[in-house]
C-alpha cells in the first residue's frame, strides 16, 4: 500500500513495522502545521527548527515505547507536545510569546490563498500586518487563545486541555480578545479591508 494514501494510523502501524517510508510522510504531511504553531509562539527561527526536532524526537521515542495511545488524532496529540515544549522554553526563559513577522518569517507566506493581482496582495498583506499588531498588543492569555484557535486551527475543547483551563474560560478569552481588538480597531482609528 502506498504510503500517501494511508491515513496517519496507518502510518505509525506501518512506521513500527519497519516502514520508515510511513513516518516521513506522516512528518511532511504535518511538519508546516506543528513547525508554524511552535515559530508563533517563539518567534525565533533557530529555536522554532530546534524545538520541533525535540518534538519529533518525542513522537519517535513514544511511538517505539508503544505508549502512543491517540488514535486517530496525531496532529493534536503532536500540537501538544509543541505547545507543552513552547511553554517550557516560556518557563524557563520567562518570556512571552508575540505574534509578529521577521525578516525571514511570516505566517502568510505559507498561507495558501487565490490573490488574484498585485494590489490584492498588497491590501491583503496590509491588513494582516494590522491584524498581527493588534493581536499582540493583547493581554498574555488572550494573545494566546488566538494564536492556537486562528493559527494553530485548534478547537476551544483542545485549546482548554492545553492551556489547562476549562472551555469556558477559553471561549471568554477569545470573546474578550475580540472585544479588545475592536476597541483597539475604533481607537486608532485602523482600517481592515
Amino acid at each position: 500500500m502506498q504510503v500517501t494514501i494511508m491515513n496517519d494510523q496507518e502510518l505509525i502501524l506501518n512506521y513500527l513495522d519497519g516502514n520508515e517510508k510511513a513516518f516521513e510522510e506522516l512528518l511532511n504531511r504535518h511538519r508546516q502545521k506543528i513547525y508554524t504553531s511552535i515559530y508563533l509562539f517563539v518567534k525565533d527561527q533557530s529555536l522554532a527548527e530546534d524545538i520541533f526536532q525535540e518534538v519529533f524526537i518525542k513522537i519517535i521515542d513514544t511511538l517505539r515505547k508503544g505508549k502512543y495511545n491517540h488514535e486517530g488524532k496525531f496532529l493534536q496529540w503532536a500540537m501538544r507536545i509543541s505547545y507543552n515544549m513552547c511553554v517550557d522554553y516560556f518557563r524557563r526563559s520567562k518570556r512571552r510569546p508575540k505574534v509578529s513577522a521577521t525578516e525571514t518569517f511570516d505566517i502568510f507566506d505559507v498561507l495558501q490563498t487565490t490573490d488574484k493581482n498585485a494590489e490584492q496582495e498588497i491590501i491583503r498583506s496590509q491588513t494582516h500586518d494590522k491584524v498581527r499588531r493588534l493581536v499582540d498588543m493583547l493581554p498574555p492569555e488572550q494573545r494566546e487563545v488566538v494564536i492556537l484557535r486562528h493559527y494553530a486551527d485548534m478547537s476551544f475543547k483542545e485549546i482548554a486541555k492545553l492551556t489547562r483551563v476549562s472551555i469556558n474560560t477559553a471561549l471568554g478569552r477569545m470573546r474578550y480578545a475580540l472585544i479588545n481588538i475592536r476597541k483597539m480597531v475604533e481607537e486608532k482609528d485602523v482600517v481592515l479591508q
